[in-house]
C-alpha cells in the first residue's frame, strides 16, 4: 500500500502538522517536524511527500444535494464528469438527486446509480430515492426496497418537486422512521408560485416578471416540522432561501424537533438584483432572493441554525440556459466553486473558521446522511478522505477549465478566494496540485 506524507499542513487551520496516510488510512498526525518515526512504530520511507506550506486540510467535504442527471440526461452531465467535477472542488462523497429519466424511484434504478459511483471512483456517490413514484406526488415509492437495496438508500426527496401532498409527507415520514432515514423536502407551495420567475418583491415589480413569494416556502417548512414532531422523525429542508424559514427551523429546533436545514452557496451570495440583467444563469429553484436574506442565511450558518451547505449542483446543457429568460432551465453548477465561496462569505468576513467550514461541509452532512467513513476527525486511524485548500489564492472564475459537462455557473468571470490542490479518496489521490488524477 501506498504512503503519503503532508508536511506543514494547518488541519482546520491551525497549527502546521505533519499527516501520514499509509493505505487507506491516516497513519500518524503530529506537530511539523515532531512525529518520532521510531517510538511510534510508524516509518515515512518510501513515502510520496506532499509539501503543504501552511495550505488548510479539512476532512473530504460531503455534499448532500448533487444533481448528475445519469440516467437520461447524460447530455448535462454523467456520474463520471459529476464525480470529477466533485473531487476538483474538495468533495469525497456525495448524494445524487432522484429526479433522473428514468426517476430514482426504485431499488433498480438506485443501485444502478450507486454501481456508477462505485466503478468511476472520483468519489462516493450515495443515491437518494425519490419520496413518490415518479415525483408525482400522489404514491409513496417503494423507500423499504430502495434503503434494503446494495446503495442502503437513506436520504429520500422529490427534490424539484414539493411533497405538497400533506397526508402523503405524514406517510413518508412514518415510514422512513422505522429505519432511520430522512425525508429531504423541497419546500415550495405550488398554486403560490405558478408562473413565478423570481423572488417576489421590489425588483420583480419593476421588471415586470412573476414573484415568488417566500411564503411558498416558508409555509410548507412550517407544516413539515409540525408534522416530523407529531410522527417523531426526521425532516430536512433542502436549500433553504428566506430570513422567514430561518425563524422557523430555528424555532422548531428550540421545541425538539428534528429538523436540519441546508443552504446553498449561491444563496449566500448572489441576490435578485442580477435579474436585471435578465441573465438566465441566474435563473435557480427556489429564486435568488433580497440582500436581506443573504445576511439572515449567513448568519443561522454561522450559529448552527442552518446544519450544513449544500451545493444543489443543477448542470445544464448549453441550449437550456442560453435563451430567454422565461424559457430558461433553472439551476446552477456548484460543486468547483462552492468552497471558494464559503470562504469569501463565511470565513473572510469571519462568520466561520475552518473548523466551521469542515462542521458544516463535511461533519455535518456526513452525519445527516449517514455516509460511513466520511466527515470523521483528521487524526490517526479515521479514513484519509481529505481535501487540501490553498486559502491564499485568489482567482477568477473560468468555466471553461469545469470537469463538469455544464457551464452554466453564475460565477463566470468573478474573481474568488481559495482554491482546492488536493483531493485523497482512502488514500487514493483523486487531484493532484489541480489537476484530476
Amino acid at each position: 500500500m501506498s504512503k503519503i506524507l503532508i508536511r506543514g499542513a494547518k488541519v482546520l487551520g491551525g497549527e502546521p502538522q505533519d499527516v501520514l496516510i499509509d493505505g487507506e488510512t491516516i497513519a500518524a498526525t503530529a506537530r511539523q517536524g515532531e512525529i518520532d518515526w521510531s517510538g511510534a512504530g510508524l516509518s515515512a520511507e518510501g513515502a510520496e511527500v506532499v509539501e503543504a506550506d501552511g495550505k488548510v486540510l479539512l476532512p473530504g467535504l460531503v455534499d448532500l444535494h448533487t444533481h448528475l442527471r445519469e440516467p437520461g440526461r447524460e447530455d448535462s452531465e454523467t456520474v463520471l464528469t459529476g464525480t470529477r467535477a466533485a473531487a476538483s472542488g474538495g468533495y469525497t462523497a456525495v448524494f445524487a438527486m432522484a429526479n433522473t429519466f428514468p426517476v430514482a424511484d426504485t431499488a433498480g434504478v438506485v443501485e444502478q446509480v450507486w454501481r456508477l459511483g462505485r466503478e468511476h471512483g472520483y468519489c462516493d456517490v450515495q443515491p437518494i430515492g425519490a419520496v413518490t413514484v415518479g415525483l408525482e406526488g400522489r404514491k409513496l415509492a417503494e423507500l423499504g426496497a430502495m434503503h434494503e437495496s446494495a446503495a442502503g438508500v437513506t436520504v429520500f426527496s422529490d427534490d424539484g418537486k414539493c411533497v405538497d401532498d400533506a397526508v402523503i409527507m405524514r406517510r413518508a415520514l412514518e415510514y422512513v422512521k422505522a429505519f432511520g432515514g430522512v425525508v429531504a423536502q423541497h419546500a415550495q407551495e405550488p398554486r403560490l408560485t405558478e408562473g413565478a420567475q423570481m423572488n417576489e418583491g421590489v425588483v420583480s415589480a419593476e421588471l415586470g416578471l412573476g414573484g415568488w413569494p417566500a411564503v411558498a416556502e416558508e409555509s410548507i417548512i412550517a407544516r413539515d416540522v409540525l408534522l416530523a414532531e407529531h410522527v417523531g422523525s426526521r425532516v430536512h429542508i433542502c436549500h433553504l432561501s428566506t430570513a422567514g424559514s430561518v425563524e422557523i427551523v430555528r424555532w422548531a429546533k428550540s421545541r425538539g424537533i428534528d429538523v436540519t436545514a441546508e443552504v446553498t452557496p449561491h444563496h449566500l451570495l448572489l441576490t435578485d438584483e442580477l435579474v436585471r440583467t435578465y441573465n438566465p444563469v441566474y435563473k435557480v429553484n427556489p429564486p435568488l432572493r433580497t440582500e436581506r436574506d443573504v445576511r439572515a442565511l449567513r448568519e443561522a450558518l454561522a450559529d448552527g441554525t442552518i446544519d450544513i451547505v449544500a451545493t444543489d449542483h443543477a448542470p445544464h446543457p448549453h441550449e437550456d440556459k442560453d435563451c430567454e429568460w422565461a424559457a430558461a432551465a433553472m439551476g446552477m453548477v456548484g460543486l468547483e466553486t462552492a468552497l471558494s465561496v464559503v470562504q469569501a462569505t463565511m470565513v473572510d468576513t469571519g462568520l466561520l473558521d475552518w473548523s466551521g467550514v469542515a462542521d458544516r461541509m463535511s461533519i455535518q452532512p456526513a452525519k445527516i446522511g449517514r455516509a460511513t467513513g466520511h466527515g470523521r476527525p483528521v487524526s490517526a486511524g479515521e479514513p484519509a478522505n481529505l481535501t487540501l485548500v490553498d486559502t491564499a489564492y485568489r482567482g477568477f472564475v473560468d468555466p471553461a477549465g469545469f470537469a463538469s459537462r455544464s457551464r452554466n455557473t453564475p460565477y463566470e468571470g468573478r474573481e474568488l478566494p481559495g482554491r482546492v490542490t488536493h483531493t485523497w479518496l482512502r488514500g487514493k489521490a483523486t487531484l493532484v496540485d489541480g489537476k484530476l488524477a
